[in-house]
């Protein structure tokens, strides 16, 4: 038996693998773009199918199907949004533009499964009634990357915010040495340090769900060009209903859906807004590399959880692996970042020609943000343990210390001090007490780190 079979579309005939659900479009954009083998994530197949669903059930309601097109269509495209046919979207993410040989290829797998179910159905004619590509795959991102940042990251990052409120909690009275450019400065808590990061992570989120308002306009129902030709004036605001009920999100139809095709600008701003928690992220990544760093000739302020051998060579070295992980999480996220703004730039007259770089760029970005965010709150920020010793060390070492006898001794005094402390490798507390005419009592009280946490003036 021959390992093929013979498909035609508009451009002619031919051949596609005897097992595949797809025809001759989809064959034909296998053939032309052989180009990454990258494709188009779960996620985004999944809205699809969704959205091909949604379609059937709205052109029944309207009168454009038949009951039995509807049905067959209506369970073949849950199923393909159900993930049973992902091996059948082999088209690579560099392929035209529009993202028309995306949508062929749903409609081609989704018709083929209705005709084996009984069902007189053509992809175009049926599967595609009332749909143009130019609205469906900008409405895919849509959905994607809402039900994606809705179901995966917000809750990721809820996660991790909880994990960093819990130990700011924890280590509220551990004192520490502050840095800025690096080098020691005031004190602080290691509770303070992380109330900083739950503030960005928490927003970040604000960000996220701020960006989510216009991801849940859909351009669906503008078809060709905006105008909405062939499709019932009623297609597009039902679709966002129907979408709503099958998914539990408050989709909307757009006011406008010459901006929903022809712009990319709500997916730009979500991707922004990732970047933003990419930076945040790679921020407390860089912030918990460098605390746990040593651990002899580092900082090793904490000891985070060992997670594998570091080494091929160095026997018992752990290195921070969570940490550089998120690093690497929130570099790709950036790049993502970049190509999304480059792509969503590329919209000309009535239509985004970079439809599919986008869909793939932002459903990894959000995908991986989640799962590291996980990893970061499980793996690192839950069972770092704090070296009371090397830290309280440090503090009663720090000359920085001095700025708090300030508003006692002047600034001058304060700056001999300090020197004085560097220069001999001293407490400041023991330098102190010989430049400045305090009294020991007096000096624990003005030094002591953790009232220096809470600000405050010490009055002449």
């Amino acid at each position: 038996m021959s390992s093929f079979r013979i498909e035609h579309d508009s451009m002619g005939e031919l051949q596609v693998p005897a097992d595949a659900l797809y025809g001759a479009q989809t064959q034909r954009a296998i053939d032309n773009f052989p180009i990454s083998g990258l494709h188009l994530p779960r996620p985004f197949i999944r809205a699809l199918g969704l959205i091909k669903a949604a379609a059937a059930d709205v052109n029944l309601a309207l009168g454009h199907l038949k009951k039995n097109q509807a049905a067959a269509i209506r369970k073949a495209a849950l199923a393909v949004a159900d993930g049973q046919y992902d091996a059948q979207f082999p088209i690579d993410i560099f392929q035209t533009g529009s993202g028309t040989s995306t949508n062929m290829n749903a409609n081609e797998v989704i018709a083929h499964l209705a005709v084996a179910a009984g069902a007189k159905v053509h992809p175009n004619d049926h599967v595609n009634y009332g749909q143009s590509s130019n609205d469906v795959i900008p409405t895919t991102i849509h959905v994607s990357a809402t039900l994606t940042t809705s179901e995966q990251l917000l809750p990721a990052l809820k996660h991790l915010k909880k994990a960093i409120d819990k130990r700011a909690r924890e280590l509220r009275n551990t004192p520490k040495t502050g840095r800025t450019h690096l080098m020691d400065a005031m004190p602080i808590t290691f509770g303070q340090e992380l109330s900083g990061w739950a503030a960005q992570i928490g927003a970040a989120i604000e960000r996220i769900e701020d960006a989510l308002k216009r991801m849940r306009r859909l351009p669906q129902g503008g078809t060709a060009v905006g105008t909405g030709i062939n499709a019932d004036p009623k297609f597009g605001p039902a679709m966002a209903a129907q979408l709503k009920k099958l998914t539990g999100v408050k989709f909307e139809s757009a006011e406008n859906y010459f901006e929903g095709m022809a712009a990319q600008d709500a997916a730009v701003e979500l991707s922004g807004a990732l970047k933003a928690l990419a930076v945040a992220l790679m921020k407390i990544a860089n912030d918990l590399r460098w605390m746990n760093s040593g651990p002899l000739a580092g900082l090793g302020e904490i000891e985070l959880p060992a997670l594998q051998p570091g080494s091929s060579i160095m026997p018992g070295k752990v290195n921070p692996v969570i940490p550089e992980a998120v690093a690497m999480v929130a570099a790709q996220v950036i790049g993502n970042d970049a190509s999304i703004t480059i792509a969503g730039q590329s919209g000309n007259f009535q239509l985004n020609v970079m439809l599919p770089l986008i869909a793939h760029n932002l459903l990894q970005s959000i995908g991986i943000l989640a799962n590291v965010s996980v990893l970061l709150a499980d793996k690192s920020i839950a069972g770092f343990k704090v070296n009371k010793a090397r830290v309280n060390q440090a503090l009663a070492m720090n000359p920085i210390l001095v700025t708090a006898l300030n508003p006692v001794i002047g600034y001058e005094k304060g700056a001999a001090t300090a020197k004085q402390a560097y220069k001999q490798h001293r407490p400041i507390m023991d330098v102190a007490l010989e430049t400045t005419g305090l009294s020991k009592e007096e000096l624990k009280k003005l030094l002591d780190p953790m009232a220096l946490t809470r600000g405050g003036i010490h009055e002449k």
